[in-house]
């Protein structure tokens, strides 16, 4: 249960692995452009209430990222909010990505998602020994009714 986190009326384990990129797959994450990237992500990740980086990746032409997002959030607007504000702060601070990306586009148009859950089998067994569990309790009811 240690996995699980609590909102007021919610319990949820909802972990993501997202990857996203810079357009072209240029290979801009390199030395202090890294590790800017990599602080920002921090900083607007606390921003936003209950998203926990479990884990961060910046590679050359790309970012790897395990995010905890609580139900509250979507993903989509969770990436959206962190490449959004990250090109601008990217822009800000490195006046030559004006000229490589012309129209102020940094990143690529999408982006890569997969949940990250509990051990999908063992989900699957609890499911089905539910569903054995009511089966067994109908049986015994309607036994217990006849006799």
């Amino acid at each position: 249960m240690s996995e699980y986190k609590k909102l007021s009326h919610t319990i949820y384990h909802c972990n993501y692995h997202l990857v996203f990129c810079p357009k072209y797959r240029y290979r801009i994450f390199t030395d202090d452009v890294a590790d800017y990237t990599r602080q920002q992500i921090y900083a607007l990740c606390r921003q936003k209430d209950l998203i926990e980086i479990l884990e961060l990746n910046v590679q050359p032409d790309h970012v790897h990222l395990v995010l905890s997002i609580p139900p509250k959030y979507a993903v989509s607007s969770v990436m959206g909010y962190l490449k959004g504000k990250l090109a601008l702060l990217l822009f800000q601070r490195y006046e030559r990505f004006g000229k490589r990306y012309w129209g102020r586009h940094l990143w690529a148009r999408g982006y890569c998602v997969s949940t990250i859950g509990l051990n999908e089998e063992h989900i699957r067994k609890y499911v089905r020994w539910q569903e054995k569990k009511k089966k067994n309790l109908n049986n015994c009811n309607s036994n217990c009714h006849t006799q």
